[in-house]
Order: structure tokens, then sequence, then C-alpha cells
């Protein structure tokens, strides 16, 4: 019976071979740079083919000292290293230590003829970029029906905000008919007058991204009215369709999440700016309240039937004071009076009879102050203290010296 072997026992004798051959350890290898990944870890994967086969290769970011620039899709390169097995895949592949770059492949050239005639035509001019509505209700895709890049924008869109509608133009991305299909997925949606659109797919090799590539394509987004989001391959990849776009997403995830609004970022911004006006509007009734306090206590200040009590109260002090200044001037003037009173009492003739003289008067009534005004024989009127006396002039003798007075005075 024929001896079995596992598939490990296959691999490492087929890996033994290769190290064995002298050719393999070191060969140098010419193609185009295709399907060209830089892992996170610093490792580039690419592959290199010609017109008839292809060849994976790797260089470790160990051996990246052996590369002296950027290396892209559609480069021609001289590859330099050695061909080995992966033993757990079994699949050789080229270990690069060394890369050349040698010219650039058809591929490349023509896609940068082609960038360069649009380019000269306008059609990546800023002026002709249209901006992309920031809240989204209806989202255009054009892409392949089944692929990564149909469910990734899905699962955006729905984890974003599922009220919004997606409508998906099933196109072919890839081989014969790609372009066409495309083209028409982009016009008919852009007269479904959606609010943006996406078109692109999934990564692949420059062959395979080459469809967004072609004049057909790059002018019917520059026709489209509905802005536009170019989403190809991953974010290293490049094609036409990105610059001729409204904005260009690094993958098919990253042009969902451009697209479509977060609905819950927009609740919570929503939500956060309620509470804002809340606040502002309730330090504006505060304000209004204060200052409608302050009004109500001048208005109290000012008001009539205040004013009118402090006027009466002002009248009654007024009037009280009145009253005191009047009892004083009356208790000054009675003061007073009595003094003049009193001095009018001593003076007067009555008080005067009162001490034993008398006051005489002619028959009138008019005081006698001299002799002369006495005629013998008329009446006069002597008023004494108890009551008046008639009486008749006899006779008149004036007074001649002091002593006659005296003597006149003891008789």
């Amino acid at each position: 019976m024929a001896s079995v072997y596992s598939v490990s026992q296959v691999n490492s004798y087929i890996k033994n071979m290769f190290a064995q051959d002298f050719a393999l350890s070191r060969i140098t290898v010419r193609g185009e740079v295709s399907n060209c990944k830089y892992h996170t870890s610093g490792h580039i994967y690419f592959t290199l083919k010609d017109g008839t086969g292809t060849l994976a290769a790797v260089m470790f970011a160990g051996q990246r000292k052996g590369l002296s620039f950027q290396l892209q899709e559609g480069q021609q390169v001289v590859v330099t290293g050695s061909i080995d097995i992966y033993e757990r895949d079994g699949k050789y592949q080229l270990y690069a230590r060394k890369i050349e770059q040698e010219g650039r492949g058809d591929l490349y050239q023509r896609f940068i003829k082609l960038r360069d005639e649009l380019e000269e035509m306008g059609m990546f001019a800023q002026e002709y970029k249209q901006p992309i509505p920031r809240y989204a209700k209806a989202v255009g895709v054009v892409t392949a029906s089944t692929g990564a890049a149909i469910r990734d924008i899905m699962n955006i869109t729905n984890r974003r905000n599922p009220y919004v509608q997606l409508i998906l133009y099933p196109a072919l991305v890839q081989g014969n008919g790609a372009v066409a299909s495309i083209a028409a997925g982009i016009r008919t949606l852009d007269k479904m007058g959606l609010d943006v659109l996406i078109v692109g797919r999934g990564g692949g090799s420059i062959e395979d991204l080459w469809a967004f590539n072609e004049e057909i394509v790059a002018r019917a987004i520059f026709d489209c009215i509905t802005p536009v989001i170019s989403a190809v391959g991953h974010e290293t990849d490049v094609t036409i369709a990105d610059y001729v776009a409204d904005l260009r997403a690094p993958t098919p995830s990253a042009a969902a999440e451009l697209a479509v609004f977060d609905y819950r970022q927009f609740e919570a911004a929503r939500l956060s700016y309620q509470a804002l006006f809340n606040q502002a509007m309730e330090r504006k009734i505060e304000t209004a309240r204060s200052r409608a306090e302050q009004y109500r206590l001048r208005l109290k200040l000012h008001d009539p039937q205040r004013n009118l009590r402090e006027q009466r109260q002002h009248l009654a002090d007024m009037e009280e004071n009145l009253k005191r200044a009047m009892e004083q001037r009356l208790t000054g003037a009675r003061h007073r009076l009595a003094l003049l009173g009193g001095q009018l009492h001593g003076a007067s003739p009555l008080s005067k009879i009162s001490n034993g003289y008398g006051f005489v008067t002619d028959a009138e009534g008019k005081r006698l102050s001299s002799i002369s005004q006495a005629v013998p024989g008329e009446k006069i009127s002597l008023r004494i203290s108890d009551g008046r006396i008639r009486a008749q002039v006899i006779e008149t003798i004036p007074y001649q010296k002091t002593l006659d007075f005296r003597k006149e005075s003891s008789d």
C-alpha cells in the first residue's frame, strides 16, 4: 500500500524543495504592480502581473529600506527576492528584499492620460462641486447588489439613522458591461430627486476598479444634478470617479457616514439646544420678573393713595404745627397784653381815682386839664372811685408858686 502523507508534510516537503533551489533563493522578477495594500504592521502586500500571469508578493516591514518610493497600482517594477511557500496556506509567493521602479503599466498610463484630459476640461474644478446635504432623507446607491460595499452601507445607515431611505441600483461594477451599467444607474437615480448618491464598490486590483476610470462614468457623475459621493475601493485606491465626484470617501462605509447624519447625535444635539433654550427662557423670565418687581415697587412709591396719605399726614403735621405756633403766638400776645394791661391800668385815671384822685370833665364829658377851661357858673362832673359828682364852678384860682400850691394843698 502506498504511503499516506498529511497536508503539513506535503507543504513542508515542497518548502524544502523551494529552499534547495538556488535560482528561487535569489531571483529578480519584472512585472506590473496590482492590488497593492499597505498593512498597519508595515508590511506591503501586492501582486506582480504581466500579460499572461500573476505572482503574489510581499515585502516585510524590516525590508522596507529596500524601497525608495511609494509603491502604487500600475507601476512597472523589478523585484529582487526569494520565492518560498507559506506552509499554512500551501501557497508560494515572492518575498521581496528590493524593489526598483522601471516604468508604469499600460492601465496606469491610460489613467494618467484620461485624468489630465478631464482636468484640462475643468471637470475636476472646485466651482462645480455641490455641497452634500447635511440631513439627507433619501440616499441612492449605485453598486453591486451583492458584496461587502452594499452590506457596509446598509449597516452604517441603519446604525446612524434607520429613518433614511436607501434606494439601490444593482449595477455591474466589474467586467464587461460595468461601465454602461454604472452610468445608467447614476442617470436613473438622478431623475428620482434623491438627496445624495453614493457610487462605488469594494476594494480590488486596478483592473477590478477600472470601470470607475472610464470617461463615460466620469461624465455621468459630472452631469448629475444630485450631489455624488464616490466610494471606490480602499483608502489608498484613487479613481477618475473620485476626482469628478462632489465628495470622495475612502471606503463605502465612510461614504455612508458622510451621507447619513447620525440621528442619535442629532437628537442629543436637539435636546442640548432645547435645554439651552429653556435655560435662556428661564433667565429671560426671571429677568422680566425682577424688572416687573422693580417697577411694582417704583409704582408703589408713586401710588396716588400713598402720596395722598403722605400729603394728608403732612397737612395734619402742618395743622398741628400751625396750632402750636398760634398757641405760642396767643400765649405771647396774652402775656404782652397782660403787661400792657398792667401798664394801662397803672396809667388809668380810674386807678388814680381809686387812690384818692378824681377825674373832672365839663358838661359835655370833655376832660378839664386847666382852670382856663372852666368858666364860673358852668356845670362840671367829678369822677371818683365810687361814683360821679355833678357840681358848678364858683371860682377858678390859679397856682402862682409851688409854695402856694403846697399851702393850698394843706388848706
